[in-house]
């Protein structure tokens, strides 16, 4: 046996003991001590680069200090045994301490459903301007309404900070209530700052004039010739870079969808430079009239310095970022769905291929065969001679827009009957023109699976 499969053999071994201490509720004295020992086998153990897995566990302490004023977000708890644990607030902070300890520089991930980011080292903006344009993608696949992306840069606020007279010790504080703009009103905002925080009244109503505008690249041009703030270097090159960003959304044609809006912040402190933000847009009341926010449902931004805070020569590898709101937009969709009084669908079937009499199996598996071939996601009860009533009843429970039911009269017509679940209304539909109704009749079905 080699010195690794040795100590890995010594770490599974340590593992169950201190996982029997945890379920014999042991004391936590005796727990920390074995802990403390399955620990430092770790680490003599190291990692093994023959093996790519990509596993994000991250203790406590790694989390802590790196979210300001939402750190209130990390949840704490203890297991049986008394050792203490957390509940992550996102995956970024321990996605930047993969990178570092297994020294990569260059990397894209996609978490399935929720993140993806770069790391790496490019030139300006390219891979910030494809988050946005996937995070675009995303939202209006999804069909949940209008929306807009609003950008900012943390180094224009921190210039805008500067020149508007804030402390340096007050940089994240401020920003943090910067960032409620856009849930409760600026007085609000400036009582917070002022009142909670200390700020001088007329710091604040500088702040105030620069983070009530909103636009578009004009807005960044006139800022670029702002007196004051063109004079920020932090700003002038945050402002460069938002310019520059403009340019590759045009190109992606997205520059519609995006806002820069000098109000948001974005909380976290691990933000170094362009962060973004999408919300929900009601309709207007009337014609004219500004489109409200129903809330964030997407955001992100780029964090340079996160995975040098874990390398130890302190190595940095620029990263940029973005986290879809999935529990955000599935309460929001199905909300939609209860005032519009539809179903929520639970599948992706679009029809079920149904009997109205028996000993017609072997018809319902040619159907659905030639409904598989032409890429119709298509389904049949698994069994001989099911009652039509019970397949009727189960495309309502699962949300099954389509029956295409096959009868002895309609064999004999060469036609399919087909039956929309939700109206119950039935029509003949010849053989060969059946795929083609399917697919229009589901092209704007709305399913979360």
């Amino acid at each position: 046996m080699t010195e690794r499969a040795t100590l890995e053999e010594l770490v599974r071994l340590q593992g169950e003991r201190v996982r029997g201490l945890k379920q014999q509720k042991a004391s936590a004295e005796q727990i920390e001590e074995e802990v403390s020992k399955l620990l430092k086998l770790k680490a003599q153990l190291g990692p093994d680069e023959s093996k790519q897995k990509f596993v994000l566990k991250t203790p406590k302490e790694t989390l802590t200090g790196k979210y300001g004023e939402d750190s209130k977000l990390i949840y704490d708890l203890k297991d049986q045994g008394g050792e203490l644990l957390s509940l992550r607030y996102d995956l970024t902070v321990p996605f930047a301490r993969y990178l570092a300890m297994n020294k990569l520089t260059n990397i894209k991930r996609y978490h399935i459903a929720k993140d993806f980011d770069i790391a790496g080292q490019f030139d300006p903006m390219i891979p910030d301007a494809e988050c946005l344009k996937i995070m675009c993608e995303i939202l209006s696949s999804l069909q949940i309404g209008d929306f807009l992306v609003k950008v900012n840069d943390r180094r224009i606020l921190d210039g805008m900070f500067a020149i508007c007279g804030v402390p340096d010790s007050k940089f994240r504080t401020i920003c943090s209530s910067v960032d409620k703009l856009d849930k409760v009103s600026w007085d609000e905002v400036k009582n917070e700052m002022v009142g909670e925080k200390g700020l001088a009244p007329k710091v604040a109503d500088r702040i105030g004039d620069y983070i009530q505008q909103h636009g578009g690249v004009s807005l960044v041009e006139q800022l670029l010739q702002d007196p004051k703030l063109s004079q920020n270097k932090q700003a002038l090159e945050g402002l460069r870079d938002l310019k520059l960003l403009f340019e590759y959304l045009t190109l992606f044609g997205i520059d519609d969808k995006i806002s820069f809006d000098l109000s948001l912040a974005r909380g976290l402190d691990y933000y170094t430079g362009v962060i973004y933000e999408a919300v929900l847009l009601q309709t207007p009341a009337q014609a004219g009239e500004e489109p409200l926010g129903v809330g964030s449902v997407a955001a992100g931004g780029r964090y340079d310095g996160l995975v040098g805070m874990f390398d130890p020569k302190g190595r940095k590898v620029p990263c940029v970022g973005l986290s879809i709101g999935v529990e955000r937009i599935f309460s929001i969709v199905e909300q939609r769905l209860e005032a519009l009084e539809e179903k929520v669908r639970t599948t992706e079937t679009q029809v079920l291929v149904a009997s109205a009499q028996k000993k017609l199996l072997e018809e319902r598996l040619k159907l659905v065969s030639e409904l598989w071939d032409a890429g119709i996601k298509a389904e049949l009860i698994y069994k001989k001679n099911p009652k039509l009533l019970n397949q009727l009843q189960y495309c309502e429970e699962a949300g099954i827009p389509l029956v295409a039911i096959i009868g002895e009269q309609e064999l004999k017509d060469g036609v399919i009957k087909l039956r929309s679940v939700a109206s119950r209304e039935e029509v003949d539909v010849r053989r060969e023109d059946l795929v083609e109704e399917i697919k229009r009749r589901t092209s704007q079905s709305l399913c979360i699976c």
